[in-house]
């Protein structure tokens, strides 16, 4: 999200506050805190009528610090909320006059915690990035909504990579990003796995600690900065350090947690007529011989949605009129060694044999007055399976129970 009009001036509609000095501070063994009024404290009476941004370091993990900045701290905390996996770390904090240095490892966070407002980074020495004064900011739109705004220094050929998936230029400068998933496709700038995490050529990785709407200007509001902000009264954001990028990514996992691996297949190519083309038995096959006689080796194929019927998904049943035997074509792509996979749908349209019984049972996302909440966006009269009850989901998986018995235990 863009705040300003070029590089001095706030956009029509925007207030934007920044700490003018460090005041004050709080120190610790496990934490830094520092204090930034909206002005500068020139007598006593300057503490009257202003704000003050709040700034505390932490060390999560080794090689990672902790940046939270919040005005009002009163606010509670909404949810839902990142799973992180913290340490027992211990950082080393070291005040040099009006200089306090943070360490979590090889990592190191310069904060002035008197005077100059400034926070500067470097990794076993080696500098990595900064945010200067003007960069962190609390921001007021006309409508009273507030956000919380940091702006990280960039070098001049430093190249930005991550955020997920994107379908957008692999580097990231000059992009904005808004980590919010949606179902657009995949040409445009929406996407549907987002992470609000990015690594720098130079070395460090930036996991922003929200999972709701996080924007990303990536040198395209102020070119010589990275940016990220989310609405409401305080943000958190994690600079990782390590000797490599892998490195960086590593300790990243590490906080973030780490998935299961999967088995190798699912590595492999993976083949779909994704909406394209006829569809029937004998297209299917074509793609299929086309590719091993080409020797292109292909582990998967992937049916789209329209295996069932039109109007129906997600019913669970082949669409007779298109695949007239379906068994007997899985054990056909089967004996070429092909893996399959079927699109199935968390909901269930209004002509599904599946919603009369969904309804009965109360198994769908209701409104407020108790009505199954529905629309025709992709399936007309569609209704969401309600999966945080634990029938509905019982009711689900019965009938994909069925639908990988025909595929012999495993599609």
């Amino acid at each position: 999200m863009k705040f300003q009009n070029g590089m001095w001036m706030a956009k029509q509609g925007y207030q934007i506050s920044f700490p003018q000095e460090a005041y004050d501070s709080k120190i610790n063994d496990q934490s830094v805190t520092v204090y930034g009024p909206y002005r500068k404290v020139e007598h006593r009476g300057g503490t009257l009528n202003v704000g003050i941004l709040t700034v505390t370091l932490t060390a999560p993990r080794k090689d990672i610090i902790s940046v939270k900045l919040t005005n009002f701290a009163g606010v509670g905390e909404k949810g839902p909320a990142f799973c992180l996996e913290a340490d027992e770390t211990s950082p080393q904090i070291k005040r040099e006059g009006d200089c306090c240095v943070f360490q979590s490892g090889g990592l190191s966070a310069e904060i002035n915690v008197k005077g100059n407002w400034g926070l500067r980074f470097s990794y076993n020495g080696r500098e990595l990035t900064a945010s200067e004064p003007r960069s962190m900011a609390y921001v007021l739109d006309d409508r009273g909504n507030p956000y919380i705004r940091e702006q990280l220094s960039l070098d001049a050929g430093e190249s930005l990579y991550g955020l997920g998936e994107c379908f957008s230029p692999f580097i990231k400068n000059g992009q904005s990003v808004d980590i919010w998933n949606a179902d657009g496709g995949t040409d445009s700038e929406q996407a549907y796995k987002n992470i609000p995490f990015f690594v720098s050529s130079k070395g460090y990785g930036v996991f922003v600690n929200d999972p709701g709407r996080v924007s990303f200007e990536m040198g395209s509001e102020i070119l010589t900065k990275t940016q990220f902000s989310v609405p409401g009264e305080s943000m958190e954001y994690m600079i990782i350090g390590g000797e490599t990028l892998k490195e960086v990514i590593s300790n990243y996992t590490a906080l973030t947690g780490r998935p299961p691996l999967v088995p190798d297949w699912t590595f492999g190519l993976w083949l779909t007529t994704s909406f394209t083309t006829n569809y029937d038995e004998a297209t299917v096959m074509s793609f299929i011989d086309g590719m091993l006689e080409r020797e292109i080796p292909l582990t998967t194929f992937h049916f789209d949605c329209f295996w069932m019927k039109g109007f129906e998904w997600c019913n669970f049943l082949w669409d007779n009129e298109t695949f007239p035997d379906p068994e007997g074509m899985l054990r056909r792509i089967k004996a070429k060694g092909i893996k399959i996979c079927v699109w199935i749908n968390p909901y269930i349209a209004q002509k599904s044999r599946l919603f009369a019984e969904g309804v009965e049972h109360g198994y769908f996302v209701k409104t407020g007055d108790g009505s199954v909440w529905q629309w025709d966006m992709w399936q007309a009269g569609m209704a969401l399976v309600d999966f945080t009850n634990p029938e509905a989901v019982k009711w689900y998986q019965g009938y994909l129970e069925e639908l990988v018995d025909m595929g012999g235990g495993q599609l």
